[in-house]
């Protein structure tokens, strides 16, 4: 189903695990050379609704007391804030800081993450590879997004399902993130069959990946 430029600004989904998805199929895409894109809330990828817990992968840029922001590999800018209740893992707090690759996991607004969870991927690269293998397009005004997919893709219609937060919706996000990182995960939907729809915005494609219920990416589109 081809989610437009406004789903591509709006919001879009992830799923999990390289080894579900025949990543070969789709074409490599440069995920570092477009302009800085401005995502903003959903509108008509999935349900309507208020922030939610979602995620990102990308490199830090800047650190201050409050956070620090990021970018990820299709040079998405990303605003983090830390709370003593933010949790780091991989490495110590320390770690987090100028060049380090990150995935934050948290409650998405826009281009910022109020973060629950920031995992240090020592030796990482912000996601670039992933992102490439996967095919992700970077965000381009004015260009509109591929109607393509890879993988298996669950009998969906766009719009349905339900919203989930907490421990489950982090687990498909962190899923997603392995696999087709890039963009932002700005909520995760549960479908009937019982399968994840996390939602990706800021890139031009994919917009939807799907994450099964044992938490292993099946496909995106």
């Amino acid at each position: 189903m081809a989610a437009g430029l406004a789903c591509a600004v709006a919001g879009v989904t992830l799923g999990g695990t390289s080894a579900a998805a025949d990543s070969s199929s789709s074409p490599s895409a440069a995920a570092t050379t477009s302009p800085t894109p401005t995502p903003t809330g959903p509108s008509g990828g999935g349900p309507a609704a208020d922030p939610s817990d979602g995620g990102a992968t990308g490199i830090v840029d800047t650190v201050s007391t409050s956070g620090f922001t990021m970018t990820t590999a299709t040079g998405v800018k990303v605003t983090v804030t830390e709370t003593s209740a933010t949790k780091t893992t991989g490495a110590s707090a320390k770690a987090v800081k100028e060049g380090a690759s990150v995935l934050v996991i948290g409650v998405v607004d826009s281009a910022n993450i109020a973060a629950t969870q920031v995992v240090v991927q020592r030796g990482g690269d912000g996601g670039a590879a992933a992102a490439d293998a996967a095919g992700v397009i970077a965000f381009q005004q004015g260009t509109p997004s591929p109607d393509k997919s890879v993988g298996q893709i669950p009998d969906y219609t766009e719009g349905e399902g339900t919203i989930i937060n907490g421990t489950t919706a982090y687990k498909a996000v962190k899923a997603a993130q392995a696999v087709v990182p890039g963009g932002i995960s700005d909520r995760v939907v549960e479908l009937s069959g019982g399968e994840y729809e996390v939602h990706n915005i800021s890139v031009n494609w994919p917009h939807h990946v799907f994450v099964d219920r044992n938490f292993k990416v099946v496909g995106w589109e």
